[in-house]
């Protein structure tokens, strides 16, 4: 059974319809917290869950150099369909594997979920086939003020009936969130033509950096990730190069 112990400000969404800047059709929207781990995991590990003609994108300078894998741990606070109107399970945890991607012969770029535990029964298997229910999940996120210094105190868990786990806790000090965002396509792997536009709105806070080596906010960290298909990506040789929070994302989901 899930628990969450969340505290922090109430944020506040109009839950009038929303409209977008062109002919994309939006298929929901909604409010997250997120804390996102990027990976250097085996390449060829990798290339094998990708459908033919793509490859990883991997940047070769900034924050996200050498990363060709992303852990997505998300909390969303609150989902709402295209007519603006709350959905029924707008409120749960989930957790995704996704993989920054390119065409091996052909211009597009953007990225793939692989892989996806969820809380709850409707959000599996998603979109492009990724999501299960996971068989146990639990979050805590807990906030502590002492004089300047802010700290999350993070513990995220999911395991699937088949062996697959994704956990991790993770206790830092928040620091200034950049603002940003901007279009994302996510291809379906199963079939690359189809794909989705993920809109987001978003603050960055990096609290740990290997290639930029940002002030080191971290103060404790511990992961657990394997199982099932992703033991070839997690078998012990894999590198965390980026710890990354986002205390706020507002994310829309958009078809062409």
């Amino acid at each position: 059974m899930s628990h969450a112990k969340v505290l922090f400000a109430s944020i506040a969404v109009a839950t009038m319809p929303i409209t977008t800047a062109n002919a994309d059709n939006l298929v929901e929207r909604s409010i997250e917290h997120r804390f996102q781990l990027d990976f250097h995991v085996p390449d060829k590990a990798l290339q094998d869950l990708l459908p033919a003609g793509w490859q990883a994108a991997v940047a070769a300078q900034g924050p996200a150099k050498d990363a060709n894998l992303r852990v997505i741990f998300i909390d969303r606070i609150a989902g709402f369909g295209p007519d603006g109107k709350p959905l029924a399970n707008g409120a749960t945890q989930l957790v995704y594997i996704a993989i920054p991607v390119k065409q091996t012969a052909g211009p597009q770029t953007g990225q793939m979920i692989i892989a996806g535990l969820t809380k709850d029964a409707a959000d599996a298997p998603g979109a492009f086939n990724a999501f299960r229910r996971a068989g146990a999940s639990s979050m805590q996120r807990s906030v502590m003020s002492s004089g300047a210094a802010i700290v999350n105190d993070e513990n995220w868990q999911f395991t699937a009936p088949t062996g697959e786990h994704l956990n991790v806790h993770v206790k830092y000090q928040r620091g200034t969130p950049v603002k940003g965002g901007g279009d994302v396509k996510f291809f379906d792997p199963a079939d690359p033509h189809q794909f989705q536009i993920f809109r987001t709105e978003q603050g960055l806070d990096i609290t740990r950096n290997a290639t930029t080596h940002p002030p080191d906010h971290v103060m404790e960290f511990s992961y657990s990730i394997g199982g099932g298909r992703l033991g070839s990506l997690f078998d012990g040789t894999e590198k965390v190069l980026s710890w990354d929070s986002f205390p706020w994302y507002d994310r829309s989901v958009l078809t062409p």
